[in-house]
């Protein structure tokens, strides 16, 4: 059905701000920014089901243990349930924790929410004003001078119940001070900036403790170099920038808030405002799990303990009752594991690379760098098990992968190609992915591993002595359904006198066509694992099969592996 009208006709481009030397394009980030969590106010108060008192408590414990320094707790003129968790948080805070609450630029609000900080260690008192044409016209019907003059009297009464209060509880507080252009990323520039002077000079802020002044992108309605541009202007043109804290807040509408925060940090802004996994009205806040982790693979620490993510996705998806994303950054359950093959074959490649090199890398004197994981699993707390996920999409390496990680089998080319056959018939059989656990038992199934006694052919012993000095001879037996079976036969070493032992007894023409072998182990328990590829007549074509064999002697792990391909054999042609 065609459109009646060209939605596109209902819109304008956003207009670029004229900045010709701009110089954020050039910077990198080299430092954490100064962090707010505001999961606790702007998150809950986007929550379809706000959280409990004991879900704020166990959140707030959350964040400040993994390093948040100031934490926007609430709105507390906004009820009873807002106050009293406010006051519980000035009561349980560390001393070097901020506390700061919200309230709009109406002084009777602003009253009741320093009421809820009195006697806190430290406090930010924040408000906020809209300053946008769009908000002063629709929903104030404010001019831009009426708008100018609020901000100022506000900014008046909070100086004036705070630091010129003679309360004496308010004297037992370190104030801070935090005004925000609401609707920033909407309003004309050179504006904003004359409301943030007026306010500025109402406050009176000292290089010691600056005035913070929140830029937000209250809705994203540009392409993030835009936003950029904007920071830096108002950060140019400000007067007394160093009594000055540009903060960020961007929204997530154009689903750009991680690129606005980073360029909006390059274009001189000190401070970042978000939640955990980006929680927030419509599309979300910033991601402040994102930020801090993209700064560890510019080599940055973000200042924040990111070491135990899972812990942190379980409180956050409990609490707010809304679950992360598979594919979110970093926090995801599938972001750091592959199911594709050539992306599985290429991790397991850097893995085997990077083995000899561990504890370099481990002490900083090495880069980490493996294909497709820009960050190690393990700096997050998790596992390089959860790497490679096997499903029907996957290649040999993966498969491969777990099995190394599982038995310390380092398979051979030739037998991650064979087993990953053996793995994608199954992945079909069973529709969907397969565990690490189901792999290892298919693989074992497979090939007899640690189940030596398992099939046709049983081994009961054998003995290989020297004939000549290039021949060797080898007797034993084998029960063979049940029946022993005596052995005898002769070649250059153990392997070749075993097969000529079993043409022999049963007139089978085995070939090897490939021998690799390993250790597996340290010290004492060191075993041997061995892999064989032999060659049959089935059906009077020639067929290929593998075998694995384990054992403390190397001779007995070979001969093992030719068992576990004989047993195998069998057990196809009883199919």
């Amino acid at each position: 059905m065609p459109y009646l009208a060209d939605p596109s006709t209902k819109y304008k481009p956003f207009p670029p701000i004229n900045l010709p030397n701009r110089q954020w394009p050039s910077k990198t980030l080299q430092k954490p920014p100064r962090w707010l969590s505001t999961d606790l106010r702007d998150g809950n108060q986007s929550l379809p089901d706000p959280m409990t008192m004991a879900e704020k408590k166990e959140y707030f414990q959350k964040i400040v243990d993994i390093g948040y320094k100031e934490i926007e707790v609430a709105f507390p003129s906004a009820s009873q349930v807002d106050f009293d968790f406010t006051r519980f948080a000035c009561d349980t805070a560390p001393e070097d924790v901020w506390i700061q609450v919200l309230a709009p630029c109406r002084e009777d609000l602003i009253t009741r929410t320093v009421e809820s900080v009195k006697g806190a260690n430290k406090a930010i008192i924040h408000i906020y004003l809209a300053t946008s044409k769009c908000f002063r016209d629709i929903v104030f019907n404010h001019s831009r001078e009426e708008a100018l003059a609020k901000a100022v009297a506000c900014a008046k009464h909070v100086r004036a119940l705070t630091k010129d209060s003679d309360d004496p509880e308010c004297k037992k507080t370190t104030w801070g001070f935090e005004f925000s252009p609401e609707t920033f990323s909407d309003t004309d520039v050179d504006y904003a900036i004359e409301v943030c002077e007026a306010v500025k000079a109402a406050w009176g802020p000292s290089e010691e403790n600056p005035i913070i002044f929140n830029l937000p992108a209250t809705v994203e309605m540009a392409t993030p170099n835009i936003y950029a541009d904007q920071i830096e202007y108002f950060a140019t043109n400000i007067s007394e920038r160093e009594k000055i804290c540009i903060s960020l807040h961007p929204h997530n509408d154009r689903g750009c808030a991680v690129a606005a925060a980073e360029l909006g940090q390059m274009a001189g802004a000190d401070r970042v405002e978000g939640c955990l996994f980006g929680n927030g009205e419509r599309t979300g806040n910033v991601d402040l799990v994102t930020l801090g982790l993209n700064l560890y693979t510019q080599g940055v620490h973000p200042k924040i303990d990111f070491s135990d993510i899972t812990s942190i996705i379980d409180i956050v998806e409990r609490c707010n009752k809304i679950p992360v994303h598979p594919r979110a950054p970093y926090g995801g359950q599938l972001v750091v594991c592959a199911f594709s093959g050539s992306h599985q074959d290429a991790i397991k490649k850097g893995f085997a690379r990077i083995e000899d090199v561990k504890d370099e890398v481990a002490e900083g004197k090495r880069q980490w760098q493996i294909p497709y994981l820009p960050l190690d699993p393990k700096d997050i707390g998790r596992t390089y098990e959860a790497v490679i996920r096997v499903n029907s999409q996957s290649g040999k390496g993966g498969a491969a992968w777990i099995i190394l990680r599982s038995l310390e089998l380092d398979l051979p080319r030739g037998l991650q190609v064979a087993f990953s056959k053996v793995v994608q018939k199954e992945a079909e059989v069973v529709g969907q992915e397969l565990s690490a656990q189901q792999l290892v038992d298919l693989f074992e199934r497979e090939y007899g591993v640690f189940e030596e006694q398992q099939g046709k052919y049983q081994l009961d012993d054998f003995e290989v002595t020297n004939k000549s000095k290039e021949e060797r001879e080898l007797t034993g037996a084998l029960t063979v359904e049940g029946k022993r079976v005596e052995l005898k036969g002769t070649g250059n070493g153990p392997i070749s006198s075993f097969l000529d032992a079993i043409k022999n007894a049963f007139g089978y023409n085995l070939e090897v066509l490939n021998y690799h072998e390993h250790s597996i182990g340290k010290g004492s328990k060191t075993k041997a694992a061995t892999y064989i590829e032999l060659a049959y007549e089935e059906d009077g074509k020639t067929s290929k099969r593998w075998g694995v064999g384990i054992d403390e002697d190397v001779s007995q792990a070979s001969i093992h592996a030719i068992l576990s391909a004989m047993n195998a054999i069998s057990e196809s042609y009883k199919k």
